[in-house]
């Protein structure tokens, strides 16, 4: 998975995380639950606009979820995104909208990335949709853009390194933060991680 036959064209992946929420910023589990972006997060993808500065993408792929497609809007990306169900959060199950101090009272030493969340997904099937999302921007002819949220973003990158897929757990998204999966000749690796410096 890690690498690419010699043909093979090698588009770079732009990761981008949404802007705050009220619940990323307390340290709720936020999955499927929309939650709309703070004043700080609409402020994070405005900066966020005007560092890209209309940069071209080939592709861009957005969770349908409003707090990824409306910091990809803000960004100036919203009349060329798709949709992408697979982008879609971790499905948290029990775990939505508590925090892992919460969990752990009622499960101790719980992880979203070992136990997994009773009655959510796996770490493997949100793996799944990762490496369907990384098939599809192969395919594309330029560098692609991924507008979506921490934890399958995480898991997206532990995928394009060959890694399975709870080796997310080793990669930290800040909010609005941007990170570039790309190329060392045919050998797939992370160029750029977690940057929120020009949010200022």
């Amino acid at each position: 998975m890690s690498h690419a036959t010699p043909g093979e064209r090698r588009p770079d992946l732009w990761l981008i995380r949404h802007g705050e929420t009220e619940w990323s910023a307390s340290g709720r589990h936020t999955g499927r639950t929309d939650i709309p972006l703070t004043a700080e997060g609409i402020r994070q993808a405005r900066a966020l606009g005007r560092y890209l500065a209309g940069r071209s993408f080939a592709l861009v792929l957005t969770s349908p979820l409003s707090r990824a497609a409306y910091t990809c809007g803000l960004a100036g990306y919203g009349d060329v995104a798709q949709p992408s169900e697979d982008l879609l959060e971790w499905n948290y199950g029990e775990a939505e909208g508590r925090t892992t101090a919460e969990m752990r009272a009622q499960h101790p030493g719980w992880s979203v990335w070992t136990g997994g969340p009773p009655g959510g997904e796996t770490v493997a099937e949100v793996g799944r949709r990762t490496d369907r999302v990384i098939a599809r921007t192969l395919e594309a002819s330029g560098e692609v853009a991924l507008f979506a949220h921490a934890h399958v973003l995480r898991i997206l990158a532990a995928r394009w390194l060959g890694l399975p897929p709870g080796d997310g757990r080793l990669f930290v998204l800040g909010s609005a933060s941007l990170s570039v999966l790309g190329w060392e000749r045919e050998v797939r690796v992370i160029s750029r991680w977690n940057d929120r410096s020009f949010l200022g």
